[in-house]
């Protein structure tokens, strides 16, 4: 008995918001990572390029795909990037469209995400609301995602090297202005660190997501309706 109290003890002196912090906001984060990055994969792969599948890029576990600072960037800005998967767009029959497309893969793969992740909220929200602390924690994982996964899609949207935006708009030019941009592509990261920096991007980008929700909002009041259902069938 006095073990058990002294491990009590123990337990109640310790403090778990480091550990609840992580659940909520470093989770989400690397699976929005890992699903956008996933999508470049297996569409470049679709497209008819297997580099990333070589790279071992194709998979769900979250440290291939890991870059530690655009994972800090979620964390604390809720805006942030993954490692880029390796493509070959000499791979692709149409070089600067299959490029395009795989771009754009991992941003609307981020859109799916936040949809499917606002409609769980809703379903989930009649069952946990008020459930203890386990259940609460559950319900801002799920708000947390859908938050950060469609705030990473509409970051990645922009049109700044090295993000997805950028190379959308690098297939839309012409050989010469394609060859001269990227020449310029190392600098963009600095340029991206600067804006985020500053503030500059802050706003545009928190309306931006802030209406993107509002558009999916119906998705989890769907949700709600059914897990209301559901609860009240099941009491």
């Amino acid at each position: 008995m006095k073990d058990i109290n002294a491990w009590n003890d123990i337990l109640s002196g310790f403090d778990f918001s480091g550990l609840r912090e992580i659940l909520i906001r470093v989770i989400p984060s690397l699976l929005c990572i890992t699903l956008h990055e996933l999508a470049h994969g297996f569409t470049a792969y679709a497209l008819g390029d297997d580099t990333a599948k070589n790279a071992g890029r194709l998979t769900l576990n979250p440290i291939k795909h890991l870059d530690p600072m655009g994972l800090l960037m979620m964390v604390i800005f809720r805006f942030g990037y993954a490692k880029p998967v390796p493509v070959n767009m000499m791979k692709f029959r149409n070089p600067k469209r299959g490029m395009a497309v795989t771009a754009l893969a991992g941003p609307m793969s981020n859109v799916v995400i936040a949809a499917v992740f606002l409609f769980l909220y809703g379903l989930f929200l009649p069952g946990l609301y008020g459930k203890g602390e386990a259940a609460q924690i559950v319900l801002e994982m799920l708000q947390t995602t859908y938050y950060l996964s469609l705030a990473m899609g509409v970051f990645n949207l922009l049109p700044i090297p090295p993000l997805d935006g950028s190379k959308v708009l690098f297939s839309l030019l012409s050989d010469e202005g394609y060859l001269k941009l990227m020449q310029v592509e190392r600098y963009g990261f600095i340029i991206l660190a600067v804006l985020l920096y500053t503030g500059l991007l802050s706003r545009p980008l928190t309306w931006l997501v802030t209406h993107g929700l509002e558009l999916l909002l119906p998705l989890a009041n769907w949700g709600l309706s059914l897990g209301k259902m559901i609860f009240l069938a099941g009491t």
